[in-house]
């Protein structure tokens, strides 16, 4: 499979560059949108017709994974209909916020689905598993495994550090972690560490880190002509060797080529 970053700044966009959106495409070409931040839609359109998206999956509802939702729906409602084959699109995610749930699902354009929480959720080619994350609002991890390839991809979404979460990566082909905050701010009830992230792949054996929801300016004290790179030499230094790169708009990992 295939993962693409449409955004990975954390918290707000910046400088033309959008927050987190990722775009997951199995091997027998399905497209699965994972969080739909700010600038999704204008980056999806670079990789893909946006129409051709089979299924979204929401980790939560803070607006920098869920601000482009709108105006994804609305691309699908009012996309001349003579031009497509109109369909609707599932948007999975959790309802324990009904507010927020309720607004997955427009009229003859697109349904909310509550994914299962408590067991395993088939979209398409994948078997996802959910782990309830340590965030400020209700926030889900993804353990998402391709049927056909036995390839494991893991997203933490957003959180802070907690047991169980390196079990729930263990022996991924391919973690992708939250990672907004430098070493020395541990167990924040928000986010990792650069040091969490790296242990944590570290301890969960996983074969890459790749680092994503990073700051988009560096806080007081880091080089900001640096700070990116200081996140991910930071992170490298807790891995155990273990690769770590950094999400970059339009990079993308033939997550199969790894193994």
């Amino acid at each position: 499979m295939k993962l693409t970053t449409l955004g990975c700044w954390g918290a707000f966009p910046y400088k033309d560059e959008g927050t987190t959106s990722y775009l997951l495409t199995g091997q027998d070409g399905f497209r699965l949108l994972i969080d739909c931040g700010s600038r999704a839609l204008n980056e999806l359109e670079k990789e893909i017709n946006p129409l051709d998206l089979d299924a979204v999956l929401i980790s939560h509802y803070h607006p920098d994974h869920v601000a482009d939702l709108g105006v994804l729906r609305h691309y699908f409602q009012l996309y001349p209909k003579h031009l497509w084959e109109p369909k609707i699109l599932p948007i999975y995610a959790h309802n324990e916020d009904e507010t927020e749930f309720a607004k997955l699902t427009l009229p003859d354009v697109s349904q909310g689905i509550a994914y299962n929480t408590g067991g395993v959720q088939q979209i398409g080619p994948f078997d996802i598993t959910f782990i309830k994350t340590v965030h400020p609002v209700i926030c889900y991890a993804f353990r998402i495994l391709e049927r056909t390839s036995g390839q494991i991809f893991v997203f933490t979404a957003d959180t802070g550090y907690f047991e169980g979460l390196s079990e729930f990566a263990a022996d991924a082909d391919f973690l992708l972690a939250d990672v907004y905050l430098y070493e020395g701010s541990e167990n924040h009830i928000a986010h990792l560490t650069t040091k969490e992230a790296g242990q944590i792949a570290a301890q969960a054996k996983v074969k890459k880190l790749v680092l994503t929801h990073m700051p988009p300016v560096a806080p007081a004290g880091v080089d900001s002509d640096n700070h990116l790179e200081i996140l991910r030499n930071q992170t490298a230094a807790y891995s155990n060797g273990i690769p770590v790169e950094l999400a970059a708009p339009h990079k993308s990992w033939e997550i199969g080529e790894m193994i």
